[in-house]
């Protein structure tokens, strides 16, 4: 086991590994299972609450990132927010980018920041786009992203009433950022209870749990097919979609089980996740798990190698001593084409790539292979589109079901596209 974590950027992602510190993860809840929080801690005296609320958010689920201003340094040790959260404190912006890592326009980015304690100094330069410590620029970056905000001000009475820092107060309230506390208490604007702070995250980030207490299967990767043992074939799939629908169907209450093949980004900690490499052994992977346990819903993502050498040489290949080389391949067995024999009760949702062809070919080649695999749904992309490749950080697909109904979702995030596609899931699975 690994028993610390540094931030790592990884395919404009966030890298996680295991710390004996989140072992309190979910102990007292999990309404923020699956949700990345940023905490920003600033220069107020309030500063020692900040362990305090960091612990209290992974107790109902969150997954903490620290970032720390230089004064916030002087007040508490990096070294006690890296115990708090198991994961190391940014203390300051390197060429890691560390505020983009975290809070960038990327799929791996944080679902919200937090400033816990905000000064009066703090407060008033995210409201005029001032980026110059770690916390305003986190903040800065993810007013650009979208991310929600919550700022927890904390400060001498006097310096709260100052008219300037009212307005500045103003103006960020009609920018969409939720302010909590202070408690005016003793002549000073006393830092919220953590109660309260951790309610507003949570009503913040309160999203429908409408996967709880169902089990999905997600695929996703390529698959790799050896030529020999150096040389492989395989595609040009990042796994990204089908990590982006493991994220958010584990945010939506779902037990997940990611079966992976050799993708870019690191699958949700929150998912088990079972390695292979081969189309067969994912295929392999696959069955197992439907006849060993109850999976209500398998969404085949992965980008399975379509062809496998009919005999792969035992040894490299050496170019040396070729001049040339003949491979002859076969088909590899399709994973979902026997998944309603080995599971009839389990939601198949196929996913299938195409290459520049029209949108009403496009409709028909899909509800094709839906019938052919007796899928549920088919998700469908155009790969010679402009961002929705392989590779790329955003989709576009058509979602179609046994009644040919098409469900179009334009181009978006790949996490945007994963919300829709669990979204037309959920109607589907749902009694009627």
């Amino acid at each position: 086991m690994i028993l610390s974590i540094d931030l790592e950027v990884k395919n404009g992602g966030i890298l996680l590994t295991t710390h004996p510190s989140k072992d309190i993860v979910g102990t007292k809840g999990k309404e923020l299972k699956g949700s990345h929080i940023v905490l920003c801690v600033t220069g107020s005296v309030a500063a020692i609450q900040s362990p305090e609320i960091a612990r209290t958010l992974m107790r109902h689920g969150a997954e903490v990132f620290v970032v720390m201003s230089s004064m916030a340094q002087k007040i508490i040790h990096p070294d006690l927010m890296e115990w708090a959260t198991g994961n190391s404190a940014i203390t300051e912006l390197t060429g890691k980018i560390e505020h983009v890592a975290l809070a960038g326009e990327h799929p791996g980015r944080a679902d919200l920041v937090l400033v816990a304690p905000a000064t009066a100094n703090t407060i008033s330069k995210i409201s005029c786009g001032i980026d110059d410590t770690t916390v305003t620029s986190v903040v800065s970056t993810a007013f650009g992203s979208q991310i929600p905000i919550v700022i927890v001000p904390a400060m001498h009475g006097s310096m709260y009433n100052h008219p300037i820092l009212t307005e500045n107060i103003k103006k960020l309230e009609t920018l969409g950022v939720e302010f909590v506390g202070p408690r005016i208490e003793e002549g000073k604007a006393k830092i919220a209870e953590t109660s309260e702070i951790v309610d507003a995250v949570i009503r913040k980030l309160s999203v429908g749990q409408d996967f709880s207490g169902f089990h999905l299967l997600v695929t996703a990767g390529p698959t790799m097919e050896h030529i020999d043992p150096i040389r492989v074939i395989t595609n040009r799939s990042s796994g990204k979609m089908g990590i982006a629908i493991a994220e958010e169907a584990v945010k939506r209450g779902a037990d997940v089980t990611v079966v992976y093949g050799s993708g870019s980004v690191a699958p949700p900690s929150e998912a088990s996740t079972i390695y292979v490499e081969t189309t067969e052994q994912m295929r392999e992977a696959v069955y197992t798990e439907l006849k060993s346990k109850k999976h209500n819903v398998l969404i085949a993502v992965a980008a399975a190698a379509d062809w496998t050498p009919k005999k792969p040489y035992p040894y490299k290949i050496s170019t040396h001593k070729t001049s040339s080389l003949n491979v002859k391949l076969k088909p590899t067995k399709k994973i979902i084409d026997q998944v309603k024999k080995v599971s009839p009760n389990t939601f198949l949702v196929a996913f299938r790539a195409e290459y520049k062809l029209p949108k009403k070919k496009l409709i028909e080649s899909a509800y094709k292979r839906l019938l052919e695999a007796q899928a549920d749904l088919v998700v469908v992309n155009d790969i010679g589109k402009k961002g929705a490749g392989f590779g790329t950080e955003t989709n576009e697909v058509l979602i179609i079901d046994k009644e040919k109904k098409v469900t179009h979702v334009p181009l978006a995030s790949k996490r945007e596209v994963a919300k829709k596609i669990l979204d037309v899931v959920n109607e589907k699975i749902r009694p009627k």
